[in-house]
């Protein structure tokens, strides 16, 4: 009798532990095809959506649209559509990975206190979406929709949804310049700037590549290409998204020196797929804090007064703004971008090099040096072109180096006052400057004064001379 009990209840273990077998066998086959299934839980069409709002743990933000989508709290501020856009995106084709039908306990889904709720209103439909904890062991958020189910989402909208209100603004876009015909500064110095491509033996350069100049008057100065385009790149690299004000008034504009700005700058340019014959203008303003320029007017001052330029070993802090266009957006820029926008004086975009001409235009020159002259010729064009002292022919390898080193260490009109140390004619293959005559005189321990076609043009170092000087005598000694 014992014995048939115990077999009884063996028995009956067995078949529960067999029932329990084929419950989790049928529950890891169900859990199987509903994670690979893909489902989409919800589908909503951007275009119907009129209001949505979401709170987060740091943010809670709220637009709708009328024609436009505005800022519930400030209609004023200027919000992003491709941004709203981006959001509204996540729920065109929701996708769950994992479905928990029939949940009675959210909490343990992080549900009960959600992350992130987000509203939707759609035509006559509103959509409440809360997200949950994140499950680490399936790297993905648990979400309800309100139908009384819990998904594990194919993605994660608290990836988008974790946003400040400075996210949704919609900042003013800096143009790609394609082709850029005029350039206008206004401030402590004002003056245009025009594109003009190089024709071979242009009256306004001796240098193939310069396209850009300085109007003066009827004279075009020519500018370093370089410098130029360095600078448009600055005005398109400056980071205009650390906006201080999304709506400024008149009266607030002198808050931040933008009532007066230290310089405007206003491109005329056409982009490479713009049709249009007439350019497109794009202007920037910028002006450092007025705080900080009236402290740092004050320092240069009182420094030039006391004849001291002593370097006080700190790094200047730096506060500067700028406007793009009539935009009611004021940016705060870095003291980075301030200073490179800040470099658009003429003396900042002009050729620092004493010799502009391309070298392969020089077919000769005649060196003055401690009374003496040298003449070195050339023969043959283009490549095939040797020179010569007397009848010999040389490499002008050194020669050409030390003389295209020498560069302005800063520009002067001051005239020579002190004994030559060389003079050079550079001989040019150029109807229009046949020659570029360049002088170079003592200065200081440190500097010399070049002139070049009898205007004073710079300091430059006396050792780049030095090097020049030994540069001839090499050849000609």
């Amino acid at each position: 009798m014992k014995r048939a009990k115990r077999l009884y209840i063996l028995f009956g273990v067995l078949v529960a532990v067999c029932i329990a077998t084929v419950c989790v066998l049928h529950y890891d086959q169900k859990q199987e095809e509903i994670q690979t299934s893909g489902e989409t839980i919800l589908t909503v069409d951007a275009d119907t959506v009129s209001a949505l709002d979401w709170e987060t743990e740091s943010a809670s933000l709220a637009f709708h649209k009328d024609g436009s989508w505005l800022y519930d709290e400030d209609e004023a501020f200027p919000v992003s559509e491709e941004k709203i856009n981006d959001l509204l995106a996540q729920f065109e084709d929701f996708k769950a990975a994992f479905i928990i039908e029939n949940v009675t306990d959210f909490a343990q889904y992080g549900l009960d206190d959600p992350v992130c709720t987000i509203d939707l209103t759609a035509g006559d439909t509103a959509y409440t979406i809360q997200l949950g904890d994140f499950s680490s062991m399936d790297s993905q958020r648990y979400v309800s929709i309100g139908d009384g189910n819990v998904y594990l989402a194919v993605t994660d909208p608290l990836d988008a949804f974790d946003l400040s209100l400075s996210d949704m603004i919609a900042n003013d876009q800096v143009p790609s310049f394609g082709e850029v015909s005029a350039i206008h500064f206004a401030g402590t110095e004002s003056y245009d700037v025009v594109y003009q491509e190089y024709t071979e033996g242009s009256a306004d350069t001796v240098c193939s590549d310069d396209v850009y100049f300085k109007q003066e008057g009827d004279a075009l100065l020519p500018l370093d290409t370089t410098a130029v385009e360095s600078y448009l790149s600055a005005i398109s690299n400056t980071d205009y998204t650390d906006y201080v004000t999304y709506n400024v008034t008149d009266e607030e504009l002198a808050t931040y020196g933008l009532d007066a700005p230290e310089v405007t700058v206003t491109v005329e340019y056409t982009t490479l797929d713009e049709e249009s014959d007439s350019p497109s203008t794009f202007t920037l303003r910028v002006s450092r804090d007025p705080v900080e320029l009236a402290a740092q007017a004050a320092s240069e001052a009182v420094e030039e007064a006391s004849s001291s330029s002593a370097d006080t070993g700190t790094e200047e802090e730096i506060t500067a703004y700028a406007r793009i266009g009539d935009s009611p957006i004021v940016y705060q820029i870095s003291g980075s971008s301030y200073e490179s926008l800040m470099k658009y004086t003429y003396n900042d975009l002009r050729h620092t090099d004493a010799l502009t001409a391309d070298f392969a235009d020089v077919t000769g020159f005649d060196v003055s040096l401690e009374g003496q002259v040298y003449n070195i010729t050339s023969q043959g064009t283009g490549d095939d072109r040797t020179f010569l002292y007397g009848e010999e022919e040389i490499d002008i390898t050194d020669l050409q180096s030390a003389l295209t080193a020498v560069n302005a260490d800063s520009f002067t009109d001051e005239s020579p006052a002190q004994k030559e140390e060389i003079g050079i004619t550079v001989h040019l293959d150029n109807e229009a400057h046949p020659t570029v005559q360049l002088e170079f005189y003592r200065y200081d321990g440190e500097h010399c004064l070049a002139v070049v076609d009898g205007t004073p043009f710079a300091l430059v170092a006396r050792s780049e001379v030095v090097d020049l000087i030994e540069a001839v005598n090499t050849i000609v000694l």
